[in-house]
């Protein structure tokens, strides 16, 4: 097989030639300071890892009169700008005295938003929430721009992909433009808050699920727009859902019914859901197969902070949803010898990967490893030969 068929195979919950091995988002930050910043695609190449190519393409509804900000350039470039309207503009502004902050202003006919972003060497994370009144979720119904998938663009990237045979397109529903995530919580909790959010599911559920319902409406359009495009996988939920941040009770509430939704949209549009969970999974599992997903990620290890037991999940879940993940890369990509990590891969091999369904990644991405140990990891799962 080659590595498209290997792939697509185990996320159909089939038996391929050997373990499919490849790794979720690869960061920036690694590739230029291990690898001399070389591209993603030759980082699948060097280490001879089943690549996976990640697709953002989205466009503006010109129907609701929503267009790319002006200021942005060129919007077919990745990460270029913003899909705006004359009532949702945004405005971008380096605080002084800090050097790795932007305020963005969010302008609507009835008040400002503003959300503060933090850049590190290694990420971007948020330290101001745009949301600070329970009534500004009603700017984001009435004003936000709602981003279509731009089918057209995929199709141009997918063709030299899929001529090659090297891989699969991911793609994810899309989060809050500036700053967001693909799951109906997790966009709520990085717009809103994580603490306030899990408080307010207790004091105000009536508003959390005004909350919900409105992202969910919005992202069902995005779903929607998505059919017809060649995504092999596109991504839902997000860790503030796990069961180390919330508990089953809030998850069955509060998560299961709104992504349920999308992933049934998704199945609609032709499209095959991996739903993510950074964190806790274990006392989730059979919730979240339940929601009709394709596959789960990301199985985290307990010395990521997860609880993940990939034996105990395959028996639990693993004939009705391909297994991605569960590779310790905090232990085995750093500080250790490359037999050791030659030894995580077969014990993963041999906890998950009987009777197919199960692709080896590390439990979602990384900033910092030993190139060796790479070569080691990937080195050993191609040695994962299913027998006959």
């Amino acid at each position: 097989m080659n590595s498209r068929e290997r792939l697509l195979t185990a996320l159909d919950g089939g038996q391929p030639d050997r373990l499919p091995v490849t790794t979720h988002h690869l960061m920036p930050y690694f590739l230029e300071t291990y690898l001399n910043g070389i591209s993603r695609e030759r980082f699948f190449d060097r280490f001879g890892l089943d690549p996976i190519k990640w697709v953002w393409d989205v466009k503006p509804d010109e129907t609701r009169g929503e267009y790319w900000s002006p200021d942005v350039g060129d919007p077919a470039a990745e990460g270029a700008g913003w899909i705006v309207s004359d009532d949702w503009r945004i405005e971008a502004i380096p605080l002084p005295g800090s050097p790795n902050e932007t305020r963005y202003d969010i302008i609507t006919p009835q008040e400002t938003l503003s959300m503060v972003l933090r850049r590190g060497p290694q990420t971007d994370w948020v330290v101001e929430r745009p949301i600070k009144g329970k009534a500004q979720i009603e700017l984001i119904e009435r004003y936000a721009p709602v981003p279509l998938c731009n089918v057209e663009a995929i199709n141009r990237q997918a063709e030299v992909l899929i001529e090659r045979g090297c891989g699969i397109i991911r793609g994810a529903v899309p989060g809050f433009q500036i700053y967001g995530q693909p799951g109906c919580w997790q966009d709520a909790a990085e717009l809103f808050g994580i603490e306030p959010l899990i408080m307010a599911s207790f004091d105000d559920p009536v508003w959390v699920h005004e909350f919900l319902g409105i992202l969910r409406d919005q992202k069902m359009v995005s779903v929607a727009s998505m059919k017809g495009a060649p995504y092999d996988l596109i991504e839902l939920g997000g860790g503030a859902a796990s069961s180390t941040v919330i508990s089953p009770n809030i998850f069955a509430e509060f998560v299961a019914p709104y992504d349920s939704e999308l992933i049934a949209e998704a199945h609609r549009a032709g499209q095959r859901v991996v739903y993510h969970t950074c964190g806790g999974m274990m006392p989730l599992l059979e919730m979240i197969a339940d929601m009709g997903p394709d596959a789960m990620e990301t199985f985290t290890p307990p010395a990521l902070g997860g609880d993940a037991n990939l034996k105990a999940a395959k028996q639990s879940v693993g004939d009705r949803v391909c297994m991605i993940g569960g590779f310790d890369q905090f232990t085995y990509f750093q500080g250790c010898t490359p037999a050791e990590t030659r030894r995580a891969v077969r014990e993963c091999f041999e906890a998950a990967g009987e009777g197919g369904g199960y692709i080896l990644a590390p439990s979602d991405h990384f900033f910092d490893a030993e190139v060796e140990l790479i070569s080691a990891f990937a080195e050993e799962a191609r040695s994962c030969v299913y027998a006959d």
